[in-house]
């Protein structure tokens, strides 16, 4: 797996290099050169699929960089492997540029904007195939002065933190067994969730595999934790109370990303997977009882034998749609608060 894992992160880390530095006229080249013409690209709701180069080029990239002229792209983990046949590479970490017309009907706010971005691409013959991305939109909402859900139990505002370490960039050669091992701690924790009885947390005995003050880092609307008790009160109860039968539908419809390991780090995700029925209250919303999808990425980091870090997009706009509540129409109907502080 190692030269052609080597080679699927080179070709992406030079694309996005590239286009840090390559103006909104000239973006055509560098992507049709890293993309397959024929790729299918998934976005965050109201963008969603793009299939084809030429469309993802006038449906996405170009509709960002008229809204964004200076945007430039800053990775806080990059990581790639093989999940069976398939090699994926992945990345999460932030845009950045300033917000100088109207993008997706958000009012330009004529100020630096940071857009948190997950992304996971497939890759074949040395050419991007596949591509799913998820934009933290809710939080560029926020940014331009519209609060359209409920504050955050966590902490949020301001960009989300690299690992503590600065060693997320996994551009070289990482050790096979540090690999395997972040792996397979992920994968215990993931069978530990699988224990939850349905009415205690401690029923999934997590603090086996997390480290007490590690650190979650949820999308706008859930916010970040800074230990696994604000993880457990923040996030997981209330996650858990809204959505108690959470789990994959075997063999359903949607798509799971690549699950794969590279040194201390280990990724993985779906994509309009089924994933649990809504039952309980949710970000102030009542049961509706959905049976919802779910567009949700993971980085998680790991230390000794413990978890000690998890960046974690989710499309919340996306969900939010299910459970009949569409954030953009809202947006639309309301004045943002002044900025002008």
């Amino acid at each position: 797996m190692t030269p052609i894992n080597q080679q699927n992160k080179a070709t992406v880390w030079h694309l996005w290099e590239t286009l840090n530095h390559t103006p909104l006229e000239n973006l055509a080249a560098p992507i049709k050169t890293a993309f397959h013409s024929d790729v299918k690209w998934h976005g965050p709701h109201p963008i969603n699929e793009q299939y084809g180069v030429d469309n993802l080029i006038t449906g996405f990239w170009e509709p960002l960089r008229r809204s964004f002229p200076d945007l430039t792209r800053t990775t806080d983990v990059f990581i790639g492997g093989a999940d069976g046949d398939e090699y994926w590479v992945a990345g999460t970490g932030y845009f950045t540029g300033t917000f100088t017309d109207d993008w997706l009907d958000i009012p330009a706010t004529g100020r630096n904007t940071y857009i948190r971005f997950g992304q996971f691409y497939v890759l074949a013959e040395g050419k991007i195939t596949e591509s799913y991305v998820i934009l933290d939109l809710l939080d560029v909402m926020r940014q331009a002065g519209f609060q359209l859900t409920p504050l955050s139990k966590g902490a949020e505002g301001g960009r989300v933190p690299p690992p503590r370490a600065n060693d997320g960039i996994l551009l070289l050669k990482q050790d096979d067994l540090e690999s395997q091992q972040s792996i397979q701690l992920v994968m215990a924790m993931a069978a530990g969730m699988n224990r939850y009885d349905g009415q205690s947390l401690a029923s999934m005995n997590q603090g086996l595999y997390w480290h007490p003050q590690f650190r979650w880092f949820g999308p706008n609307g859930i916010g970040t934790s800074r230990s696994l008790t604000e993880y457990q009160a923040f996030h997981q109860g209330p996650w858990l109370v809204a959505f108690p039968d959470r789990g994959l539908t075997p063999g359903g419809p949607g798509r799971n990303m690549g699950f794969f390991g590279e040194g201390l780090y280990a990724a993985g995700g779906i994509w309009d997977r089924p994933y649990a029925t809504h039952t309980g209250v949710f970000m102030g919303l009542e049961p509706t009882g959905t049976r919802i999808t779910l567009r949700d990425f993971d980085w998680w980091k790991r230390e000794g034998n413990l978890l000690v870090e998890n960046w974690v997009p989710i499309d919340i706009i996306d969900l939010l749609m299910q459970l009949g509540v569409d954030v953009f129409a809202r947006m639309r109907e309301s004045d943002p608060i002044s900025l002008n502080r």
